[in-house]
């Protein structure tokens, strides 16, 4: 799965993998350049900046700004600067002064950087660890609280007003477990490890800390780590995503709209509750991404840094251009050198302060185009160059991928991209923007409007094999049949959409109910196809792989605050009487197919049958072949399908994973141990085939009996 491209003009050897490229050779050749000129202006000596050795240097950022222990003149203590060039005085006010803003005046130098120095011998029992801080602001417009922009703790009151940094600097967290040892990408120029040996791709367990409990209430990190890490293991995965770390003063955002971007969100717990669960997760063989949000800020000025040096352009692009119209949030200036150094110190700061292996990139798509792709069909390769692209965001994207990979390599960053741009996925070299794999977010809502707008028995086969399948070829993408994104108010899980009310009567094993029925084997079938087709890594959202109902809607002023749908209903997956175990074991079984036979890490299916009339396909992927009736009625005996030369003719096949299993809540129409001997018939461009029996709306995987 790897590829090589001819050495050609850095930038554009995406050309040699994609001829439509070709018109925009020069848009992309300057797409390249700036990326360069931008890098050697980062890294190299000026008038404004010291020089930096490496992108990594230039990424300390946050070992610099913010409160961090050094020396001056001989002495310890604790340095606190802040870049602020608008504002006219600062002062560190805190618990450690009686918040006397006279007391502590920092000194501007000429670029726009204040400072203090506080030396261990005046302040050190004033000073404490985990003690309130603030920073008063003074700017032409007057003067203000605020919090430290690179600030490593924030807590609220009880009410959820009156945010307070805290002075962290706790003793070094003693980490207990090595960090997972994670395959390259599928289309690295490092081949991946032999099939079977290890997971070779993402298997990522998509979640909320606060939403993990049953409970209304706020769930920990604590009890993430006890509870939960441990039920993802064992459900097979290899890696979880969390949602909702940075620090955000909204809990309805879903953690959208950070205001501090070091800080872990208080309201799960504290940094070090973050760093022992990264710790057990790791000691899990679980690796752990962080859903990054760089494509915006919240608005808020006491809590953010809106306005911090009373300017609307510090951080953020002035005017209007400077707010995102349909988020009410405000958006970087990706040409600046400090918000380039803010952002990339941030990267750096998780995966060296956190341990984290990953990142999810959100609002890609907001970040690359200046109409952030509101209402675009992205229809033309025309859409991806010219004026309504910020090539400052592209470059961004490019030197954030560049830091993650040398501060950590085998780092896997994922982009939440919708527009298909071309490269997202691709070295930056070649032109591409240097992520490991982007979301293949158009398969969920095809499954959505799928769902929504006809009837199982009018979907087509050559359309569901087409869509699951059409993606940009030597890009890794993450496939997915529904994250947290469809289930949002408004909306409904897949297991909702297809079982609605009656999932609340009648999920009961002891009873029979067609609407159930029905509906538990699409489930099966639209995962088991979505995970086969659709992409070089898997993702799924917390419950829903054990068909959690309902939809997801946090607590706000419309529902009353309540939390009756921003938990997770564990108890429905545990209770031996629910056919949510079903679906829950069906998940896991589809996850230990791929630790065995590398299915996500392989070439892509081959389509062997596409019958429209009966509504059945096969396919074959990493060596399987996938047999799958969605006819709603009739069933498939001695349906004929070619099979891989793995033997000679009389070689034995049986179907390795069947979606009518009784342990999947199936009617167990075919016998577990019923085997196929090979037929020197030719069949689906196969010299040898068998004969199999597929119930109606199942799927079976069919496979050697020979094969490990």
């Amino acid at each position: 799965m790897t590829d090589t491209l001819k050495p050609s003009q850095p930038g554009t050897r995406l050309i040699e993998l994609d001829s439509w490229l070709e018109p925009f050779r020069d848009a992309m050749r300057y797409r390249h350049a700036k990326y360069l000129k931008t890098k050697a202006t980062l890294l190299g000596a000026s008038e404004d900046h010291a020089a930096s050795a490496s992108l990594k240097a230039f990424s300390g950022g946050y070992q610099y700004f913010g409160f961090n222990r050094g020396s001056h003149n001989g002495q310890s203590g604790i340095w606190y600067r802040e870049w602020a060039p608008g504002a006219r005085r600062l002062a560190l006010v805190g618990e450690f002064n009686n918040w006397n803003d006279q007391a502590n005046p920092l000194t501007r130098d000429q670029f726009g950087t204040w400072s203090i120095f506080l030396p261990d011998r005046e302040y050190a029992s004033k000073l404490v660890h985990d003690s309130k801080v603030k920073v008063r602001v003074e700017t032409d417009h007057g003067a203000s609280d605020r919090l430290p922009a690179y600030i490593q703790r924030v807590t609220f009151e009880s009410n959820g007003s009156n945010a307070t940094g805290r002075l962290w600097l706790p003793p070094a967290f003693a980490w207990k477990h090595p960090k997972p040892v994670v395959p390259p990408p599928i289309f690295s120029s490092n081949p991946r490890g032999k099939r079977g040996t290890a997971p070779s791709s993402p298997r990522i367990y998509e979640a909320h800390t606060g939403m993990a409990v049953e409970q209304e209430r706020v769930g920990t990190f604590d009890e993430f780590r006890q509870s939960i890490l441990p039920r993802i293991a064992n459900d097979g995965y290899n890696a979880v995503q969390l949602m909702a770390v940075q620090e955000h003063p909204y809990y309805g955002s879903f953690g959208y709209h950070v205001s501090n971007f070091f800080a872990v969100s208080s309201r799960f717990g504290t940094p070090d509750d973050f760093k022992r669960l990264v710790d057990d997760a790791h000691g899990l063989g679980l690796a752990v991404y962080l859903d990054v949000v760089h494509s915006h800020a919240v608005k808020n000025t006491v809590e953010g840094l809106n306005y911090f040096d009373g300017t609307d352009y510090q951080y953020f692009h002035a005017g209007p251009r400077g707010q995102h119209p349909a988020w009410d949030s405000m958006l970087f200036d990706y040409s600046k050198y400090e918000v380039l150094r803010f952002l990339l110190s941030n990267v750096r700061f998780w995966l060296e302060e956190f341990n984290i292996d990953g990142f999810r990139f959100d609002g890609v798509t907001s970040m690359l185009y200046l109409d952030h792709g509101l209402g675009k069909a992205f229809s033309s390769y025309h859409d991806y160059f010219g004026g309504n692209i910020d090539e400052d965001a592209v470059t961004y994207l490019k030197l954030a991928n560049e830091v993650a990979h040398e501060v950590r390599p085998g780092v896997v960053t994922v982009a939440e991209d919708v527009s298909g741009m071309p490269g997202m996925a691709r070295p930056i070299a070649d032109g591409g923007l240097g992520f490991d794999y982007r979301l293949a977010m158009g398969i969920p809502d095809f499954w959505i409007k799928l769902l929504k707008e006809r009837r199982d028995e009018d979907w087509h086969m050559g359309e569901l094999f087409h869509t699951l399948t059409n993606r940009r070829s030597h890009e890794g993408h993450i496939a997915y049949a529904e994250s947290h994104d469809q289930a949002l108010v408004g909306d409904k899980t897949i297991a909702f959409r297809l079982m609605d009310a009656s999932m609340y009567y009648h999920m009961k094993k002891s009873e029979s109910n067609l609407l159930i029925d029905r509906g538990i084997a699409l489930h099966k079938l639209i995962r088991l196809l979505t995970f086969f087709l659709g992409g070089e890594g898997w993702l799924s959202f917390m419950g829903n792989e054990f068909g959690h109902p309902e939809w997801i809607d946090f607590p706000r002023e419309g529902n009353g605050y309540s939390y009756k749908y921003a938990r997770r209903q564990w108890s429905l997956a545990e209770n031996p009487a629910l056919r949510y175990q079903d679906l829950g074991a069906f998940d896991r079984a589809l996850m230990a197919l791929d630790d065995r036979f590398g299915i996500l890490a392989s070439p892509a299916a081959r389509p062997m049958q596409l019958d429209e009339l009966g509504k059945c396909l096969v396919f074959e992927r990493a060596g399987l072949v996938v047999a799958a009736n969605l006819n709603p009625s009739y069933s498939r005996t001695d349906w004929r399908v070619g099979v891989p030369p793995l033997g000679p003719v009389g070689t034995q096949f049986q179907t390795i994973l069947d979606t009518d299993d009784a342990a999947f809540g199936g009617h167990a129409l075919v016998k577990g141990d019923a085997r196929y001997p090979s037929e020197k018939v030719s069949w689906d461009q196969f010299e040898q085939s068998v004969q199999v029996y597929v119930p109606a709306r199942s799927a079976q995987v069919i496979a050697s009996v020979s094969t490990k």
